[in-house]
């Protein structure tokens, strides 16, 4: 069951909108590698908020997670494709329906 997700937010430089869209959406090979991710979902409010939402059954995948190939990726890109620094928020989820 999973019981910890990540909340990131990710606001784009001006200008780079479809990069960091289109860097999300190259994400998804390596999130897939992840055994300890069951869920991943890369989102987009409006024209220029975006952001990753994951979701795990222990705090050990979380952590893996954030050490993982995606964060080093996404990190690596941060000053060409974001305004500032990616807000990431560890959630601990207290209720989940999975279909």
């Amino acid at each position: 069951m999973v019981r910890f997700a990540l909340l990131v937010r990710l606001e784009a430089r001006a200008g780079k909108e479809k990069e960091l869209a289109d860097f999300l959406k190259s994400a998804l090979p390596l999130v897939r590698e992840e055994t300890g991710t069951v869920h991943w979902f890369g989102w987009q409010i409006g024209a220029s908020t975006f952001g990753i939402f994951d979701t795990f059954e222990t705090d050990k995948d979380r952590q893996a997670h954030l050490a993982g190939k995606v964060a080093a990726a996404l990190m690596a890109k941060a000053p060409e494709l974001l305004a500032g620094q990616p807000t990431i928020e560890q959630v601990d989820l207290l209720a989940v329906d999975v279909k």
